[in-house]
């Protein structure tokens, strides 16, 4: 049976949402980030700031150079978590849904009747219509092909307006689609692996499907013989409907370089408590705590330990985190952003000790300042160190890696 899978792509989705929150920024050019002031970052811009060169993960201050009218709006990120949740309902036609982002999944509706044009535009109507929300998705028999026909098809809009496309690669055609576009359109193929394709004179996918396995074995190892199948367009993977979370993690850029080290481990303090609030919510536990450090220069190093147990408290996480950091931190040398991980996760299962019944009345008085926190807001409650912190504003990121 020929497969058909779809991707879809909520259209510059964070700004979507800010529209139907208010619709005076419709047609406008605005960004969803932090504050320029504070090293923010550009999340999603409109597709009429990206008409002046304002892109995604852009520092805010250099977005406001390229389009000096730019709007800025703090991020809500609650609100796009719901929002997403409720368009992942609105399109669970098949069972076969993989969420690969807050704004993307893969749909396998191979089981349906339907022409797979027939269920795409069926599907964009209903995001459309229900949620006022654009949505483009892309087509073809693989996941491979339905996400570079639709990453293409949003590309070919030139309007100061989401796309809301629909690009559908019909079966036997993935090659030739495929052929005439950069080798880095493929999914494994960053600028480095593009420079060593590039020495060779290989800049097409149509190129790289006809090069010799022999020769992108020399250049790539195993992964040679994978990369010429996808230059093919052939990709055999499911759409799986559960992925496994790899980390939980939480960082933090400041707003002006530190050096002050009390200041430092009260943000990986902090840090530590939000990933372990994380790890609760999802019942897991990890083995390998790890920090992140990086410098004024942008010099970026990750240090890790690994417990003899696992853990989701908050307290044994910034335990680690503080030694990692006392190991590995230069007071010579001003500190840019910090970052708490979790890695090595699985379900919470602890060791019976003589110290059990102590863990356990932890693990519940944490349980329930989480449900506080979830119910009146994340500063319900605060440590005492945090009631006077209002020294150093940042911006705050939280990351769950999957596989």
């Amino acid at each position: 049976m020929i497969r058909k899978i779809l991707h879809l792509d909520l259209d510059a989705f964070f700004c979507a949402v800010e529209e139907n929150r208010n619709p005076e920024l419709k047609g406008k050019p605005f960004a969803v980030g932090g504050k320029a002031d504070q090293r923010g970052v550009v999340a999603s811009c409109s597709y009429a700031a990206r008409m002046k060169g304002v892109r995604s993960a852009m520092p805010m201050a250099r977005a406001i150079q390229l389009c000096t009218d730019l709007i800025v709006v703090s991020s809500q990120h609650a609100n796009y978590s719901q929002v997403s949740k409720e368009v992942m309902a609105l399109i669970e036609i098949s069972p076969l849904i993989e969420k690969i982002s807050i704004d993307e999944a893969f749909i396998d509706v191979t089981g349906l009747p339907e022409p797979i044009y027939t269920i795409a535009e069926t599907l964009q109507n209903r995001v459309n219509s229900q949620m006022q929300l654009p949505v483009s998705i892309g087509g073809a028999t693989n996941k491979l092909v339905a996400k570079i026909a639709n990453d293409w098809g949003k590309s070919q809009n030139k309007q100061p307006t989401p796309p809301n496309a629909i690009t559908i690669i019909p079966p036997g055609e993935e090659a030739s689609f495929l052929s005439p576009l950069p080798v880095q359109s493929l999914w494994g193929i960053g600028p480095k692996s593009a420079e060593k394709l590039a020495g060779i004179g290989i800049t097409t996918i149509g190129a790289l499907a006809n090069t010799p396995v022999e020769t992108l074995e020399m250049l790539f190892g195993r992964f040679g013989p994978d990369l010429q199948d996808r230059a093919r367009g052939i990709d055999t993977r499911p759409v799986e409907t559960e992925h496994d979370v790899k980390s939980i993690s939480n960082e933090i850029t400041f707003a002006q370089d530190l050096t002050d080290r009390n200041t430092l481990l009260h943000a990986i303090q902090k840090l530590s408590d939000q990933v372990g609030r994380r790890l609760r919510k999802a019942v897991l536990a990890g083995s390998t705590i790890q920090i992140k450090l990086r410098w004024s220069d942008f010099t970026t190093i990750t240090r890790q330990a690994t417990l003899p147990s696992s853990t989701n408290l908050d307290h044994e996480i910034f335990a680690t985190a503080a030694a990692l950091f006392e190991e590995n931190w230069d007071k010579n040398r001003p500190v840019r952003l910090v970052g708490v991980a979790v890695t090595g996760l699985g379900e919470p299962i602890h060791q019976l000790t003589l110290w059990e019944d102590s863990h356990e009345r932890k693990a519940s008085l944490l349980n329930t300042v989480d449900d506080l926190r979830e119910r009146y807001g994340a500063d319900i409650i605060k440590r005492a160190i945090q009631l006077n912190d209002k020294r150093h504003p940042s911006q705050e990121d939280d990351s769950t890696e999957e596989s």
